[in-house]
């Protein structure tokens, strides 16, 4: 299970931390944060290691994302790394300069300066793959989830590719309403397997029931990543990569997306926090049990 980020999003904007370092073990958390502060209130992080090798990365960032602003804006990343931990770590490296080179160059946040962002992050992976094809084949099958959260001047962005989450805290009548803010990208969803069916309409074999989970080709349950080079290019689906991984067929066009859904969120009053987190989380609760557990949890100066 990877990050588990909650920001509470009421405070008025002020001087964000520098670092904001993570650590420390709790209750059978390999890390965990209390509070920090960021641009908009606070944040508290957890992460609960499922595997033997932590795949995952996370990062909160809060500091001016263009020079001539100086009101902050808050970055959150959860990166639920699978296959190998190489393409989380990556992306916990490249996406935020990335947001902030393209930030900058069109002196806005915007859905374009996101796109910008995955894309740049993704073909700075890919690059690294052919680079390092013939010693490290293997990392052409290590991929990873990438959901972002942004504040920018009152706005929430939150951008996904995979089946990570982000879920907002809304009072509504007294009573705090869970409204989830990013879409998913899991075979078992029905929508998606429609969608990888219309994208691939000449592959009936596409989605694959296997052992009672769909599965893209029968290897991957999620339909956009960052990284998985062996379903993006043909000319990762050969030797050296293990034959396990290699497709029997030739394909002509990617299999999975690298693509993010991405919605846009005027914050508001009501807007008490955001909990963004892995599937790792939300295979256990709902989104108002999640909801309710942070909106019950004592606060003691902590989140």
């Amino acid at each position: 299970m990877v990050g588990q980020t909650v920001m509470r999003i009421v405070r008025p904007c002020f001087k964000p931390d520098h670092q904001l370092a993570v650590g420390g073990t709790r209750d059978g958390l390999l890390w965990y944060k209390d509070t920090g502060r960021h641009a908009c209130g606070d944040f508290s992080m957890a992460l609960v290691q499922a595997n033997n090798l932590l795949e995952d990365a996370s990062q909160v960032e809060a500091a001016p994302l263009l020079l001539s602003h100086s009101s902050s804006t808050t970055f959150v990343g959860i990166y639920d790394g699978h296959g190998g931990p190489e393409t989380a770590h990556f992306i916990a490296q490249h996406f935020f300069p990335n947001l902030k080179k393209f930030a900058t160059e069109q002196q806005t946040v915007s859905v374009d300066v996101i796109r910008k962002s995955y894309a740049a992050t993704e073909e700075g992976f890919l690059n690294l793959v052919r680079k390092q094809w013939l010693i490290k084949p293997q990392l052409a099958s290590v991929g990873s989830c990438c959901l972002v959260g942004i504040i920018n001047e009152g706005v929430l962005y939150v951008a996904n590719t995979g089946d990570s989450r982000a879920v907002l805290g809304r009072l509504e009548r007294g009573v705090i309403k869970a409204v989830q803010l990013s879409a998913e990208h899991n075979a078992s969803i029905e929508s998606v397997r429609e969608e990888l069916r219309q994208f691939h309409p000449d592959d009936p074999r596409i989605v694959v029931l296997k052992h009672n989970v769909w599965r893209v080709k029968g290897l991957i349950q999620v339909s956009r990543t960052l990284g998985d080079a062996y379903l993006k290019s043909t000319e990762f689906n050969r030797e050296p990569l293990l034959a396990r991984f290699r497709l029997s067929e030739p394909f002509h066009k990617p299999i999975l997306s690298p693509e993010p859904s991405i919605e846009v969120h005027k914050l508001c009053t009501e807007d008490q926090f955001v909990i963004f987190a892995s599937d790792g989380l939300w295979e256990h609760l709902t989104n108002q049990e999640a909801v309710d557990i942070v909106n019950c949890a004592p606060r003691n100066n902590r989140v």
